[in-house]
């Protein structure tokens, strides 16, 4: 991990983590496909780890005022579930399964909001939907970072102001990567080096969650909605060519 090239891809990969946390949850999903560039998936997650934990404290700032208390509280409540879950059975679920399936669903929900010819009523925050998309929300961000989709699939038609939106994605991931402390310390993917690593890489998660904020704050509701929508069907997409790459198909 002392080469230029591990240190350019960490650098980018905490960009991507940051500007996720500044409100933009999608992009944060690159960090790990990034930083695999340079070293093995597995290690890259759990050297991210960290940097995501970081990155939350400027982005619960810029937030504070700013979410959903109660769809926060139900997608934190499946999310818990969710983590448990794949803290349960990490050593017998397949990674690529995981990424390609939530790419398919990231797929499909993203091209169902494309497609539709106008804008459905805004959809209540019920609570079984929302335990369940919280519960893949929390298993499919223990497993590999990935939690984006499953959230945006609950989230978007909520129809919630953008800070709101914003606020709600940045409060929820903090929480469940503040949980996932404790399974991926006993997984042993935590090490001096990573945190070392983490330390370094602060300066960069900081003005990256500066940059997320600012671009939220700056783009008009309607526009800000279209960008996380695409961004949704570029990272599924993506997914699914991972998860078919992992599976040995391609």
């Amino acid at each position: 991990m002392d080469s230029v090239f591990f240190w350019a891809m960490a650098g980018l990969a905490t960009a991507f983590v940051g500007v996720g946390k500044g409100g933009l949850p999608v992009v944060g999903v690159l960090g790990v496909p990034v930083l695999s560039l340079a070293i093995s998936p597995i290690t890259a997650a759990g050297l991210l780890l960290p940097v995501y934990v970081l990155s939350d404290f400027f982005a619960l700032y810029a937030y504070r005022a700013s979410f959903n208390r109660r769809v926060l509280v139900i997608l934190a409540a499946g999310g818990t579930l969710g983590v448990g879950s794949g803290w349960a059975t990490a050593s017998i679920t397949p990674e690529w399964a995981v990424t390609a399936l939530v790419g398919l669903i990231g797929v499909a929900f993203s091209m169902s909001l494309l497609l539709r010819k106008r804008d459905p009523a805004a959809r209540s925050a019920d609570v079984g939907r929302g335990v369940f998309w919280g519960a893949l929300t929390g298993f499919t961000s223990f497993v590999s970072h990935a939690g984006g989709p499953p959230f945006q699939v609950y989230a978007l038609p909520l129809r919630m102001e953008k800070l709101v939106f914003a606020g709600t994605s940045t409060m929820l991931f903090a929480y469940l990567n503040a949980i996932k402390l404790i399974p991926y310390a006993a997984l042993g993917q935590f090490s001096p080096a990573n945190l070392k690593v983490a330390v370094m890489l602060m300066p960069v998660a900081a003005l990256s969650v500066y940059g997320g904020v600012r671009l939220v704050r700056l783009l008009p509701e309607k526009l800000f909605f279209q960008a996380v929508t695409w961004a949704l069907l570029a990272i599924s997409i993506k997914l699914i060519w991972d998860g078919a790459r992992g599976a040995g198909v391609i």
